[in-house]
């Protein structure tokens, strides 16, 4: 048996081209691969460490909506004024990883995820992981979502 030790070619591209990459996270996107839609398969930043808990769909007042959707859209805001509290903004994201007590329910809304993920972070798609747990601390909440930012120096 043959062993190769050498994995696949990596590229890595600019976040964004229209700004210079210096100073801004980069995809990590193995040569040959496919690319990745709504998501980066790795990135690379250099900078100061932004992190979020586990933050749930709660408004200011913890008034948890019912709609998974509408969990979503308040998460996503909830990890905005954080990320903005640490001086980051959505495209200083370099890692989301999200847990949903119902895989079904987030795959019957992919497109709506996506409009609301848009509206809140833009354009802007970091490393991605989705896992489905049995449930969550807070026995309404659908979905709990944990954030790693990196701000350039």
């Amino acid at each position: 048996m043959v062993v190769s030790t050498q994995g696949p070619t990596l590229a890595v591209l600019p976040a964004a081209k229209d700004e210079p990459s210096p100073g801004r996270a980069q995809i990590l996107q193995p040569s040959g691969w496919p690319m990745p839609k709504g998501y980066a398969n790795g990135m690379a930043a250099d900078g100061r460490l932004v992190v979020t808990g586990g933050v749930i769909g709660w408004d200011p007042h913890g008034h948890l909506p019912a709609d998974f959707i509408a969990q979503v859209r308040q998460a996503l805001g909830n990890i905005s004024a954080i990320l903005a509290e640490g001086g980051a903004r959505p495209e200083h994201l370099v890692r989301l990883t999200w847990y949903v007590v119902d895989m079904e329910e987030y795959l019957a809304n992919l497109k709506m995820l996506g409009q609301i993920y848009r509206e809140i972070f833009g354009a802007h798609y970091p490393a991605m992981a989705l896992v489905q747990v049995v449930r969550l601390v807070e026995p309404a909440a659908r979905v709990e979502i944990e954030a790693t930012a990196v701000v350039p120096r």
